[in-house]
C-alpha cells in the first residue's frame, strides 16, 4: 500500500539492496510519495527491474474478451445534498476544534468523518437507519439491474459496506428479484454452494462484499460487474472485477462504477488515477500508493 512495505519486502528478498529504512525513506519514499518526483520513480524502477517479473492478465490469457469500464455519475437529491453538506461541515468543525489534540486522534476523527461522508454518498440510512430520505444511488443501481435483466445479462454487485448490500437486497426482493448473496458471514461450504448456484443460472444477480467476495471465486457466468462504492485501493476493485473477467469468460465484460457527484467519491476516483500512475512507473503491477497525511485527508473533505 505504500513504499515502506516495498522496502520491507526487499529486506527479505534482497537484503541491503535498498539500504536502511531511513536511507530508503530519504532517498526514495519522500521524493516519490510527497514530492511526486518522476526522476526518483525512474531511478527506483531501474533498481528493482532485475528483481521483478510482471505477467499481466492480457499476456497470460490473450483469449480474454474485451473489458469496458463506465463511471456512472449519480446526482444527489436536494435532501441528500443537504444531509451531506451538513455532515461535511460538521466534520471540518470537529477537526478544527481539536487542533491541539494528538496527531493520531486528529487522524482518527478525520477518517471517521470521511467514512460518514462515504456512507451518505451511498444511502442516508447507512448513517441514520430511521432516515426517510431516499437514495439516488440505489435508484440508479436498481434501474441498471432492471435493464440488464431485461436484456438477458447477469451481474456481480460489489460493495465494501455489508449494510449497503442489505439495502440493495431488500429493494431487489421488494421488486420481485431473487439475488444470491455472499459476505463475511457466509460459511465456507455455503460460499461454494452459492457460487455453483450462480454459475448454474439460479439468479441473475450476485451481491458480494468487496472483502469476502473480491478474491478466489470463479464467477464467469456474469458479464457485468457493478461497483456501488469506490475503495481507496483501485487494485482491490480490479481484483473483484477479475471474478468475472478471467480465464473461462467468453463474453465481453462491462464494469459500472457508481459515483455520487460532488462527494468524497469523486475525490477517491481522482486518487485512483494517481495510484495507477505510481504503480506503472515504479512497481509495474503492484500497488505503491503513499499513505495520506491528515492534511491530505482534510483536503478531501474540503474538496468534496
Amino acid at each position: 500500500n505504500h513504499l515502506g512495505e516495498l522496502w520491507s519486502i526487499f529486506r527479505i528478498v534482497s537484503p541491503g539492496l535498498l539500504g536502511s529504512q531511513e536511507r530508503f525513506r530519504k532517498r526514495f519514499a519522500i521524493a516519490i510519495e510527497r514530492d511526486r518526483s518522476l526522476k526518483k520513480r525512474k531511478e527506483l524502477a531501474q533498481t528493482l527491474r532485475p528483481f521483478l517479473l510482471r505477467r499481466t492478465k492480457g499476456e497470460v490469457a490473450r483469449e480474454l474478451p474485451e473489458r469496458t469500464e463506465i463511471v456512472t455519475s449519480v446526482e444527489l437529491t436536494p435532501d441528500e445534498r443537504l444531509l451531506y453538506e451538513a455532515t461535511r461541515q460538521a466534520v471540518l468543525s470537529d477537526v478544527a476544534a481539536d487542533l491541539d489534540g494528538a496527531p493520531q486522534d486528529r487522524r482518527f476523527r478525520v477518517l471517521a468523518g470521511l467514512t460518514r461522508l462515504r456512507l451518505l454518498a451511498c444511502h442516508p440510512k447507512l448513517v441514520d437507519e430511521h432516515s426517510e430520505v431516499s437514495s439516488s444511488k440505489l435508484q440508479a443501481v436498481l434501474r441498471t439491474i432492471d435493464d440488464l435483466r431485461d436484456n438477458g445479462h447477469r451481474a456481480l454487485v460489489f460493495s465494501q459496506f455489508v449494510k449497503h448490500l442489505d439495502l440493495v437486497d431488500a429493494a431487489l426482493t421488494a421488486a420481485g428479484v431473487s439475488a444470491l448473496r455472499l459476505d463475511g458471514s457466509t460459511p465456507a461450504k455455503e460460499r461454494e454452494r452459492r457460487v455453483d448456484a450462480f454459475q448454474a443460472g439460479a439468479s441473475p444477480v450476485f451481491l458480494l462484499s468487496l472483502k469476502a467476495g473480491g478474491a478466489g471465486l470463479n464467477l464467469t457466468a456474469a458479464d457485468y460487474v457493478l461497483h456501488l462504492d469506490p475503495w481507496w485501493n483501485p487494485a482491490v476493485e480490479d481484483q473483484a472485477t477479475g471474478r468475472a473477467h478471467r480465464i473461462g469468460q467468453t463474453q465481453p465484460v462491462t464494469v459500472y462504477r457508481f459515483v455520487a457527484r460532488g462527494t468524497i467519491e469523486e475525490q477517491m476516483l481522482a486518487l485512483h488515477s494517481e495510484k495507477r500512475d505510481l504503480v506503472d512507473s515504479v512497481l509495474e503491477g503492484a500497488d505503491a500508493a503513499g499513505k495520506l497525511s491528515v492534511d491530505e485527508l482534510l483536503a478531501l473533505v474540503r474538496g468534496a
